[in-house]
């Protein structure tokens, strides 16, 4: 299910941008990634809706980073450091360690969705694996 990334091209200069957007930035390509996974599902759209939110919420993002991690490098271990270092804010429906967490793996997503799309089709085809 990773077709759509598969052939990106990375694209811009992640460096030049802060953690805070590439979570945000992570965090709508994680849901893209999820509602391709369910589209072709038989299920009303209100189903569709709570299965993908069950995918994007903190709590599911956090058990996917902890799924991921020992595939990452120092690199990217250091950017998640430093993207969890930088939430300071929590929603009350939220454990603050789960949420840094998830900031951390969508900083991921975001940055390499920019910097190495390929590399992210591999972790996204890990997790699909796990997912089963």
């Amino acid at each position: 299910m990773n077709y759509w990334i598969q052939n990106l091209i990375p694209y811009g200069s992640p460096e030049e941008i802060g953690v805070i957007q590439l979570a945000w930035l992570g965090d709508s390509v994680w849901e893209l990634h999820q509602r391709l996974r369910y589209v072709h599902f038989p299920l009303k759209s209100k189903e569709l809706h709570l299965s993908v939110v069950n995918e994007v919420k903190a709590k599911a993002q956090s058990k996917s980073l902890s799924q991921i991690e020992h595939l990452l490098n120092s690199f990217e271990i250091d950017l998640i450091r430093r993207a969890r270092n930088k939430t300071k804010r929590y929603p009350k429906s939220a454990e603050p360690f789960i949420y840094s967490r998830a900031t951390g793996f969508e900083t991921l997503i975001g940055w390499l969705f920019l910097k190495d799309p390929k590399r992210l089709s591999h972790f996204f085809e890990y997790l699909e694996k796990k997912m089963h």
